[in-house]
């Protein structure tokens, strides 16, 4: 049984709809990164979750232990329990830690009523596991931002909470300890079995604080999964472009594509303004065991049903829709792994800006011709061979499993994803 359950979670302040179906599950033990847009509802989300704010439908469901007996506590419009009593801690964006008080008073005051030796007890064994031992008796401004930062995770600790929540936990740390503390903290929370879920606007952190990802727009959750799954498959547009997984390069299919005769797309090939680009499967054993497909990019009323499990709800057999869905306002997702410099073809790109990177040099490339209608622009191409802004370079695209969306009017949002699952 999952720690927690959302269930079609709508939340609606002053007429204005801020989460909308939001669909969600979380085990024991796992760290959840909440990624999106700057007010697409994420903090939203965990405020309504800890019961900072109410909900207007939906229910969210919470399993855990209490005195070695298993708790359910179920949560909705009908059933809207006080934050004090739902068992779930929050660290807040400024750690709100108290001024006037220490940082021992701190840590103990979501347990002051608890007996006096058992608020010593946790407070030394949180302060030994923090490493604030040193420091108990100092006040929040006499701290280091990472220090405060410990203080509020000792704080919402000391009454062990079932759920953590924590929103954008370390966007205020120096860059240089970042990493550090967020590795640090995951295996505090891994060595506790804490289930926990953060906010953040940077997807390297969930790489390394989190086990699952969800991405949200708009109110809705868009794709739910682990970073990796995401990141290789992104199951829209939003979900791609948000999280820069790549660049944007116009395409349209060859008329005589191979695609309607076999109907498949193992041999389906595109035009582009950097030439001819082929889909490339990842094996014959693996295409018998899995059809191609299309999945859409559903609209804003469609995305709420997108979670862990919503991919083969939106899985159709390619060979039924591909044919009337391919136009010619068609982008493929391209990866700098898929890109490569030629030093002896034409040239079909010019560089329009260049920052020096860990990686190398960091190119950003436009079409020569710009009116072309597969003209492109802002692709991004990593070398460590020096070129110069306004040099007109050679590049190709290697043929591999394309990631193809489909412009279907002229706003950004709505495309559909086309894509041999292989």
């Amino acid at each position: 049984m999952p720690l927690i359950s959302i269930n079609n979670l709508s939340v609606t302040l002053q007429k204005n709809t801020i989460l909308s179906g939001i669909e969600l599950t979380l085990a024991q033990g796992d760290i959840l990164g909440l990624v999106g847009p700057s007010g697409c509802g994420k903090t939203t989300l965990l405020n309504t979750i800890a019961g900072f704010i109410e909900q207007n439908e939906g229910e969210i469901q919470l399993n855990y232990q209490l005195n070695l007996k298993e708790k359910v506590t179920t949560i909705n419009a009908d059933n809207l329990i006080a934050p004090e009593h739902r068992n779930i801690g929050m660290i807040f964006q400024d750690y709100a830690l108290f001024p006037h008080l220490t940082v021992a008073k701190n840590i103990c005051f979501g347990i002051a009523k608890q007996p006096k030796d058992e608020q010593k007890s946790q407070l030394n064994s949180l302060l030994k596991l923090l490493k604030l031992e040193d420091l108990a008796n100092r006040y929040p401004h006499q701290l280091s931002g990472g220090q405060q930062q410990r203080v509020a995770i000792a704080r919402a600790l000391a009454p062990k909470p079932a759920l953590l929540l924590l929103d954008e936990p370390f966007s205020n740390i120096d860059a240089r300890l970042r990493n550090e503390l967020m590795i640090e903290l995951r295996s505090l929370l891994k060595t506790l079995n804490i289930t926990a879920i953060f906010v953040t606007h940077n997807k390297d952190e969930v790489f390394i604080f989190g086990d699952k990802i969800a991405v949200m727009a708009q109110g809705k959750i868009l794709q739910t999964g682990t970073p990796t799954d995401v990141c290789q498959q992104p199951n829209s547009w939003q979900v791609a472009d948000f999280l820069q997984l790549g660049s944007w390069l116009p395409v349209t299919r060859l008329p005589n594509d191979k695609l309607y005769e076999n109907k498949t797309s193992e041999q389906a090939s595109y035009q582009s303004a950097l030439g001819i680009i082929k889909n490339k499967s990842k094996g014959k054993d693996q295409n018998k065991a899995k059809d191609d497909t299309i999945k859409n990019d559903y609209s804003a009323n469609e995305n709420s049903r997108l979670n862990d499990n919503s991919t083969a709800n939106l899985t159709t057999n390619v060979t039924d829709s591909l044919a009337n869905n391919v136009t010619t306002k068609s982008v493929l997702l391209i990866k700098q792994q898929n890109i490569s410099l030629c030093s002896k073809s034409e040239v079909n790109a010019v560089i329009e800006h260049i920052t020096m990177t860990e990686q190398g040099f960091h190119y950003q490339l436009s079409s020569i011709d710009t009116t072309n209608d597969l003209a492109f622009s802002r692709l991004s191409f990593y070398s460590h061979e020096q070129l110069y802004r306004g040099e007109k370079i050679s590049i190709k695209i290697e043929d591999h499993q394309l990631i193809l969306f489909n412009k279907k009017d002229h706003s950004n949002a709505a495309y559909e994803k086309i894509n041999a699952v292989q």
